[in-house]
């Protein structure tokens, strides 16, 4: 009778072992991509923790601009997506690449700036009538640039007033809205950002809040699956499972529950 090899043996179970290994911990794990705002402000942080009290599903989290993250569904890179942009997000199911989409929460936008407030924006009465302020005396005014949700907003509201900003003090950054703020900051710049990365960072920043509660600011916040029609391999199943906790109760209530120096940054808006 032939006997395999006692270290043959163990290391085609050790093999074995490692790849089962492996494949479990594939299948307990998906890949959110999600806004820079969510991860700067620290409320991805906070929602992570409270889910895997109860959960064992791992959620790897990539943080961009929301453009970059819908592009990334679209490829079948992630298997789920929280973003910002309600016209991105039309298009993108209407294409067929998202399914089951659910609001899940809200904030602000809102404008800050140098503390001296060279352009008066804080005596304005629009969020329009501050960035036709800040371009006709030629501030200097940081874009994000990078085709964020935040983004997006900003060059819809410039559109109210005729065209896209050309005024020279106009810059854009290409980066978060954190390394936005910061540019900002040390430029002694103006710049919109959501409500919920200022107040994380406010406190390292030499700028103040200059215009907010303008309705035009409102910044909504959706979920929305890949569609395993296109991409076989998304773990939909796992994917709605982690939707369905923002939107139930218990992640809605972790939501609410978020706050930085008692100030609380998003606002539940589950159906």
């Amino acid at each position: 009778m032939n006997y395999i090899p006692t270290m043959a043996l163990r290391a085609a179970l050790a093999t074995l072992f490692s790849l089962m290994s492996c494949l479990a911990l594939a299948a307990e794990s998906i890949r959110l991509a999600t806004t820079t705002s969510t991860y700067n402000s620290g409320l991805l942080g906070h929602l992570l923790s409270a889910y895997g009290e109860n959960h064992t599903l791992e959620v790897q989290v990539i943080s961009v601009g929301t453009g970059k993250a819908l592009r990334m569904a679209q490829n079948g890179d992630v298997d789920l997506v929280m973003t910002h942009a309600p016209a991105a997000e039309a298009a993108f199911i209407d294409q067929g690449f998202g399914i089951e989409a659910h609001s899940v929460m809200y904030n602000d936008f809102i404008l800050v700036g140098p503390k001296a407030d060279p352009a008066n924006v804080h005596g304005s009465h629009t969020v329009i009538e501050g960035l036709q302020r800040i371009a006709q005396v030629n501030s200097k005014f940081i874009s994000r640039g990078d085709d964020s949700g935040t983004h997006k907003k900003e060059l819809q509201l410039w559109q109210h007033l005729g065209a896209s900003p050309t005024f020279s003090g106009y810059l854009e950054s290409g980066r978060g809205m954190g390394h936005s703020l910061q540019m900002a900051s040390e430029l002694g710049a103006y710049t919109m950002t959501d409500r919920g990365t200022w107040l994380a960072l406010k406190q390292k920043l030499h700028l103040q809040l200059v215009l907010e509660s303008d309705p035009r600011l409102l910044n909504p916040y959706k979920v929305i699956l890949v569609n395993p029609a296109r991409h076989v391999h998304v773990k939909v199943d796992e994917a709605r499972s982690f939707a369905q906790w923002l939107v139930n109760p218990e992640g809605q209530a972790a939501i609410g529950s978020f706050r930085i120096n008692g100030e609380p940054l998003f606002v539940p808006a589950a159906e």
